[in-house]
Order: structure tokens, then C-alpha cells, then sequence
């Protein structure tokens, strides 16, 4: 296609890269990646998918304890965090080899170090080595920020989290949004004593206040301690590696084995050299896109976390694909951000689609909200006070599904199917006309009030 090195170098083998480089391949095009790490991305490296086999795993101190009232008994029942966490580790592993094989097999060209821009067309490696591309696609994905304050260089971040030599005996928590809520529901799970400090009064912003509140209700009875408009003046290193944490200007502090940041990500866009071609980045660092995720330098893209759109997974995905039918596939193709779902994987999991109950009055002014408000069977048979809540909002006028949201158990494998019918623009009445499969949570969505 070009007298380059490549039609397409890729930088980053996240989800989003992957995507883009095995379909341009598909197409003809001449690819090669480039990642100084791992293949898969923070998803699957660093992210959801070993995060989610922690939510797993940390399911059974209540499991075992439900199973009381189902005629269960267990003798000596006791948890081995290395175990876990070397099985996790393990499935990692799969994984990385998995993505690796799969770029392979569409004869992708992996270059396993770091790679920076040295040019419109050009990409200095690490070792040196400079090639060239008709087409640079940048998919470096986004990076934990950490605070700065004294002694903010022993906290840990999401990255650290799964590779814990031992489980902490008390974990304190910086952060309200979804990083925070997981592992706090996490450690608490797995015995820990859990600790949430937010510099502000709300978790979860951005999802459903009633949502939010219930967890915060949950959370609270389950042994979470939350410290709200709360900051961090210093941390302590003690001999022992025990850290002394002071809040809030009080001279006496908290002792934990482990601090986590989950205040936020930031683009990776350190010293990827976008200068040296005149990319342009936002004042959060983010590369500017346009709708088919081309920068301001005609031959260079960005996709995913890097460009600070929809920081999930699958959009990644779909950015990926769409870019690649754009540039190498003869089809151009955009993505609809309308109506994404999303998941906070707490205890219980939050699901959400669509417009809040406030956004929705704040946007449409007349809106009707329909509500459930019960415990799951399982719960009640096991004697568990948790309550789930699922919220519809609709138009008043056409009532018009603008918003569905939920918070309990499987929410998230629940909305799924569910978000089909927010995303088709579908009507309350559709729900309503739809027989309630019994017994099941789900059955709740097609009996709201």
C-alpha cells in the first residue's frame, strides 16, 4: 500500500490497538505493534478482568456464610490470598498469550518494546531503531494518577493492587469513583478492614444519586468506613512497613498495611513524543480526535483511554474496528457514544444506561420515574437485610425509556440485555407488555411502578 516500513504501526497493544491492527491487517495492510509491556491492555493486564476474578473470589465470605440457611456446613473454612492471587496471575498469563497469538495469526508484526513518535511517519523504538509508517495509530491507554503530598510515594495504585505479597489487614482507599468502590467491596470481602477517603461528599459520580446512596447504605453495613470531604495531610513509612496516614490535620494517625489512589487515570502520553510530529492533546493531556479519531496530523490516529472520550473497554473496541473500516476498509465508520451501559462491579454491582433521574429532569423537565425497590429471594431465604433497587425513567409524555438503572445481584449480566431496549428507543409500555419470567430479579423490570 505505501513505500513505508508499514502502512499501519500501532502503539499499544490495548483492546483498542489489538482491534485496529488485526482488522487492518484482515484488509491487506502491512501492521506491526508495538508494546513495552504486555499484550491486552489495562483491561485485561491491570484492570477489569483480574479485578473481577478478585470480585469473584471475595463473593464466598458471604457465600459460605448464606449457605447456612440452604443446609450447608463447612469446618475449618479459610482463605489463602496467594492462592488467589496466583491464580489470577495465572489467567493473565492466558490471556497475554492469547491476544499475542491472535495478532499472529493475522500476521501482525509484534515488536515488544517502547515506541515513540519521532515524526508524521516516523517511530523511533527503544533499541534505537527507526521505521517508518504511512499510518501511526496511538492506543497507549490511560495511567492511575497519584496525588502529591508527603509521603504520597507509598501509595500503591490499581497497578500494584494484584500482586500484594500478603492480604492487608487494613486497606485505606483514596477515591469515590468505580476504582475505589471495587476494591474497597474487594478487600472487605476478604476480611480486610476498608477505609474510603473522598476529598468530596459523593461516590460514584455520575451515576444515579438513589443508586449511590444505597450503596453507600450497603457498604456502610457491611463494615466500610467512609471519611467524606476528607484529605490527606501526610503518610509515614515505619520500620515494620507499616504506614502511619494523617487526615485531616489530626495529629494522631491512622495505621494501614496498604494505601491505594483510585483518585482517577490520566492519559499516557508521557514522553510518547507527540511534539515531534505536532499532535495536539487537550488540557487534560488527551490527544484531539475527530469523529473518525484522526488528530490535527493528517496521518496520525488515537484510540481509547489516550483520548479521553468513553474511558471503557468495549468502546476501545469499536473505536478500533471503526478506524480500521475508515482508513483500510474502505468504509468509514463512526461511533454512536449515545446510550453506552456500564457497570460498577461493587458489593452489590451497580449497571447503568442512559440519562440519570436528574439529568433527565434537568434535560426533558416533565419525566415519570418508575421504581422496585426488594430483596432478592436469595437473600430473603438467607436471612441477608440487602435490598436492590432498579429505577426506570421515562418521558412523561411518550414515556420514552431515557434512563434504566440498577443496583443488586448480576445487575450488570441483567442491564445487558435490557440496554438493547433503552438503546432502540423503546417504550415503557413495551416492558410492560412483556410476560415477567418467574422466579428471577430480572422479572422486576417488566413490573416497575
Amino acid at each position: 500500500m505505501s513505500e513505508s516500513d508499514y502502512d499501519l504501526f500501532v502503539i499499544g497493544a490495548g483492546s483498542g490497538g489489538v482491534r485496529a491492527a488485526r482488522v487492518s491487517a484482515s484488509y491487506g495492510a502491512k501492521v506491526a505493534v508495538a508494546e513495552e509491556y504486555r499484550v491486552g491492555g489495562t483491561c485485561v493486564i491491570r484492570g477489569c478482568v483480574p479485578k473481577k476474578l478478585l470480585v469473584y473470589g471475595s463473593h464466598f465470605s458471604e457465600d459460605l456464610e448464606d449457605g447456612k440457611n440452604f443446609g450447608w456446613t463447612w469446618e475449618n473454612a479459610h482463605f489463602d490470598w496467594t492462592k488467589l492471587r496466583d491464580h489470577v496471575l495465572g489467567d493473565v498469563d492466558r490471556l497475554n498469550n492469547a491476544y499475542m497469538d491472535t495478532l499472529k495469526n493475522h500476521d501482525v508484526e509484534m515488536i515488544l518494546e517502547r515506541a515513540e513518535i519521532a515524526g508524521p511517519n516516523e517511530i523511533k523504538l527503544a533499541s534505537g531503531k527507526t521505521v517508518t509508517a504511512k499510518t501511526i495509530l496511538v492506543a497507549t491507554g490511560a495511567w492511575p494518577d497519584v496525588p502529591e503530598f508527603p509521603g504520597s510515594e507509598y501509595m500503591l495504585t490499581s497497578n500494584e493492587m494484584f500482586h500484594l505479597e500478603k492480604l492487608p489487614e487494613t486497606v485505606i482507599i483514596s477515591g469515590g469513583g468505580y476504582i475505589a468502590n471495587e476494591f474497597a467491596g474487594i478487600f472487605n470481602g476478604l476480611g480486610s478492614e476498608v477505609i474510603v477517603v473522598n476529598r468530596s461528599d459523593v461516590i460514584l459520580r455520575g451515576y444515579d444519586e438513589s443508586l449511590r446512596d444505597r450503596l453507600l447504605q450497603i457498604g456502610t453495613s457491611k463494615g466500610i468506613t467512609y471519611k467524606f470531604n476528607c484529605t490527606f495531610d501526610k503518610i509515614e513509612k515505619r520500620e515494620d512497613g507499616a504506614l502511619d496516614v494523617y487526615m485531616d490535620g489530626r495529629d494522631r494517625p491512622v495505621v494501614a498495611d496498604v494505601v491505594l489512589a483510585a483518585t482517577g487515570r490520566r492519559p499516557k502520553v508521557d514522553g510518547l513524543g507527540l511534539e515531534n510530529a505536532g499532535v495536539e492533546t487537550n488540557e487534560k493531556g488527551a490527544i484531539k480526535v475527530d469523529e473518525y479519531s484522526q488528530t490535527n496530523v493528517e496521518s496520525i490516529y488515537a484510540v481509547g483511554d489516550v483520548t479521553d472520550r468513553v474511558q471503557l473497554t468495549p468502546v476501545a473496541i469499536r473505536e478500533g474496528q471503526a478506524f480500521a473500516d475508515t482508513v483500510f476498509g474502505d468504509n468509514p465508520r463512526t461511533v454512536d457514544y449515545d446510550m453506552i451501559p456500564s457497570a460498577v462491579f461493587s458489593q452489590p454491582p451497580i449497571a447503568s444506561v442512559g440519562l440519570t433521574e436528574g439529568e433527565a429532569r434537568s434535560q426533558y423537565g416533565n419525566i415519570k420515574v418508575y421504581s422496585s425497590d426488594f430483596r432478592a429471594m436469595r437473600n430473603v431465604f438467607a436471612d441477608r437485610a440487602e435490598r436492590s433497587l432498579y429505577k426506570m425513567i421515562v418521558e412523561a409524555t411518550s414515556e420514552k425509556i431515557l434512563g434504566l438503572h440498577m443496583i443488586g445481584p448480576e445487575a450488570p449480566e441483567i442491564l445487558q440485555a435490557a440496554a438493547v431496549a433503552v438503546k432502540a428507543g423503546l417504550t415503557k409500555q413495551a416492558f410492560d407488555d412483556t410476560v415477567a419470567l418467574h422466579p428471577s430479579m430480572s422479572e422486576e423490570l417488566v413490573l416497575l411502578k
